[in-house]
Formats: structure tokens, C-alpha cells, sequence
């Protein structure tokens, strides 16, 4: 159970106020994948509704991606400025914004829309992590395990309600994806009594400047990064093109989509007890090894095209997805030694990471395109199974970003 002893000193709190600072925690969460898993069973609506090309109408989904590289690292350098409490609030306000300037009838706001979420998304990407290294340094496991669960979740309701809100309620493709607007400003309102812990905390530090970290330089840093870019690029180009796989190989369309909700829920066990099992460990290359032989099992079973095993082979790959990102998640708080390391840690790994997401369907997509198949996509997935065991074996050590620099001296 959390107690008030489990949170850092930095704040003061009451039990009210803990379990405010969690929903708050989990409402956030929550809204980091939602607005985007939303909009993927709605592409054909759109497009056939605004006119716009396939090319633009997949530009909806790469449009977020790219703000999470492109803005990734400059998010703790603005919660450095106003504070993270601050910093997160502004990024619920400009998600709240996005999310209803995306339905405005006009198809400069659609992508305008989608920019401004993306943007917002990435700065709750970043911090959230640092925040739970900070609030709950006892409970980093528990926490990370409440937060990526919390998130997944809504990914995946998202997913199976936005043709239910649109077609079978009647709201359109507009307000299907107005609607989450409603949980954006919910949890903004639930977050904005932690702007009341800024002042303390620039209080209690005032003199004291957090020295300047460069990790590019860090070879921990790097496996860190590759590995939560190497589990991105899995994800996103699973969640993109395993329907198609399926169905050329004898699976109907239905079926497909079965199979693909079936992955993104069986995730949400090992999206949660990963992480508590990570904190646990002193090291978690035996996590990395079973997660990543998991990832290439599922790999190779899906190559077979066995229909018969099919189920199986999902199951496998949904867990080990889960248990990746969970891990890398919780490598920023592991592998640094302070709030501010794990605020930049997260920073560049998100920032690598989410341009090799952007990178990655489009790329094997065009490969399935030169080969007329699937089986040259998917040797290259389970070569990139090994390579994140390979680098997760790295990011899995017990040390410290930049601890490289700090042995030499």
C-alpha cells in the first residue's frame, strides 16, 4: 500500500492530498495515448469525408510521432523554467486545445489540431516519468507499472469505442474525437491544485542550479535511447501492419482486428508487473532476455504462418510489447541519479525513439511494397528483437548515466 512515507520530502502532504497527486498521476496517463489510438479507426471515414489523400490521411498518425522527437528534448528544459507541475498543466491546456481545434470542420484545423496534441503529448511523455521519480522514489516500480497501465488502457478503449461513438451513436467522425476533450479537461482540473507545490519546492532550492548534463556523450544514456527506440519502432509497426499479415495469410479482415485488440490487452498485465519486478531487481537483464526471446518467438511464429498457432504468437508478441516499454520507462528512473538526469534521459530517449516510431511503418511498408510479401518485414522485426536484447543487456546494467565520466576522474 502507498503511504505518505513512501513520497519524497519535498512535499508536504496530507493522505487527501497523496491520492489526489495519484489521480492526478493516472488521469495524465491516460491521456498520452488516447487521442491518437482514437483517430486509427476513423482514417477511412476522414479521408472519405475531407477529401484529403492516403498519403495525408496517414500523415495524421506521423504528425504526433514527430512532435514527440522533435519536442522531447526541450521539455525539461521548460519544466526547468516554470516547474514540472506548471509545465505538465500548460500541456494539458494546449491538449484540451488541440483536441477541439482537430473537429473544427476545416482541414487546415484537422492537422493543425493534431500538431498542437502531438506537442502537448510528447511534454507529459517526458515529465510524467521524472514526476513519479521525484514524488514516489519508493514506489518507482508500482507507480511506473499504475501510470503505463493507466495509459495503455485508455490506448486500447480508445481504439475499440471510436467507431461505436461515430457511426452507432451517431456522433460523426468529429465528435467521436471532440469527446476526449472531456477527459483532457477532467484531468486538468484534477492536476491544477499541484501548482500549489511549486513555490515550495523553488523555495526549498532557491541558491542550488542543477549542473549541466550532457548525455549524448553517456554510453548508458545510448542503450537506453536504442532500446526504447528499437521497442517503438516493434510497437508502431505492428500496430500498423499486423491486420494486413494476418489477412494475407487466410485471416479475415474481422479476425485480424480481433487479433490485433487481443495483443494491445494482453499487454496490460506485464505493462504493470514489469515494472515492479524492475524496481525489485538490482539488475534486469534477465528481464530484457525473456522479454526480447519472447519478442523473437512471436516473431518467428508469425514467418511460419501457422493460423492454427496464430493466437499463440499474438499473446507472445502483446506481453513482451507491454513488458518493453514498460522497462524503458522505467531505465529513466533506474539509470540516473537524479530528477533532473531522468528528465533528460527521458527527454532524449523519447526523442530517438519516437523518430525511429515515425520512421518504422512507413519503412517496412515499402519494403512489403519491393518484395510483394511479408517475410522479408519480419526477418527484419526478429533482427531487431535481438538488437534490443542486445542493447537492453547495456540499459539493464546496474550503473548511471554519465558514471562513464565520473570513473575517468
Amino acid at each position: 500500500m502507498i503511504s505518505e512515507t513512501n513520497v519524497a520530502h519535498t512535499r508536504d502532504y496530507s493522505r487527501a492530498g497523496l491520492w489526489l497527486l495519484i489521480l492526478g498521476i493516472i488521469l495524465v496517463a491516460s491521456n498520452l495515448r488516447a487521442p491518437l489510438t482514437s483517430v486509427g479507426p476513423l482514417i477511412g471515414v476522414i479521408r472519405d469525408d475531407t477529401g484529403i489523400s492516403n498519403a495525408l490521411a496517414g500523415m495524421l498518425t506521423t504528425f504526433p510521432l514527430l512532435a514527440f522527437a522533435l519536442l522531447s528534448p526541450f521539455a525539461p528544459k521548460i519544466a526547468r523554467r516554470i516547474g514540472m507541475e506548471a509545465t505538465l498543466l500548460v500541456s494539458l491546456l494546449v491538449l484540451t486545445a488541440g483536441i477541439l481545434l482537430r473537429s473544427v470542420p476545416a482541414v487546415g484545423t484537422l492537422f493543425l489540431g493534431t500538431a498542437l496534441l502531438g506537442m502537448a503529448i510528447a511534454i507529459g511523455n517526458v515529465l510524467l516519468p521524472s514526476i513519479i521519480k521525484q514524488e514516489f522514489p519508493k514506489k518507482m516500480g508500482l507507480m511506473t507499472g499504475v501510470y503505463s497501465v493507466s495509459m495503455n488502457l485508455w490506448a486500447a478503449i480508445a481504439s475499440g469505442i471510436s467507431i461505436p461513438l461515430a457511426q452507432g451513436l451517431g456522433f460523426g467522425w468529429r465528435g467521436s474525437l471532440v469527446l476526449w476533450a472531456i477527459l483532457s479537461l477532467v484531468s486538468l482540473l484534477v492536476w491544477l491544485p499541484q501548482l500549489r507545490f511549486r513555490h515550495q519546492r523553488s523555495t526549498a532550492t532557491q541558491g542550488t542550479v542543477a549542473p549541466a548534463v550532457n548525455l549524448w556523450r553517456s554510453r548508458i544514456a545510448w542503450q537506453v535511447t536504442m532500446f526504447m527506440g528499437l521497442q517503438s519502432l516493434c510497437f508502431y509497426v505492428i500496430i500498423a501492419w499486423l491486420p494486413e499479415i494476418l489477412h494475407q495469410q487466410g485471416i479475415s479482415h474481422s479476425s485480424a482486428g480481433w487479433l490485433l485488440s487481443l495483443m494491445q490487452f494482453v499487454s496490460l498485465p506485464a505493462t504493470f508487473i514489469m515494472p515492479v519486478l524492475a524496481g525489485r531487481s538490482s539488475n534486469q537483464r534477465m528481464l530484457v532476455g525473456i522479454t526480447s526471446t519472447l519478442l523473437f518467438i512471436g516473431y518467428i511464429g508469425l514467418l511460419s504462418g501457422s493460423t492454427l498457432y496464430m493466437p499463440v504468437w499474438i499473446i507472445l508478441i502483446g506481453i513482451a510489447t507491454g513488458s518493453c516499454f514498460s522497462l524503458a520507462v522505467m531505465f529513466f528512473a533506474l539509470r540516473t541519479r537524479s530528477v533532473h538526469e531522468a528528465a533528460e534521459l527521458s527527454g532524449m530517449a523519447q526523442s530517438i525513439g519516437y523518430l525511429l516510431a515515425a520512421i518504422g511503418p512507413t519503412l517496412f511498408g515499402f519494403m512489403h511494397d519491393m518484395t510483394h510479401g511479408w517475410n522479408i518485414p519480419l526477418i527484419m522485426l526478429s533482427v531487431v528483437a535481438v538488437l534490443l536484447f542486445i542493447f537492453g543487456f547495456g540499459a539493464a546494467s546496474s550503473e548511471y548515466v554519465l558514471s562513464e565520466e565520473k570513473n575517468m576522474r
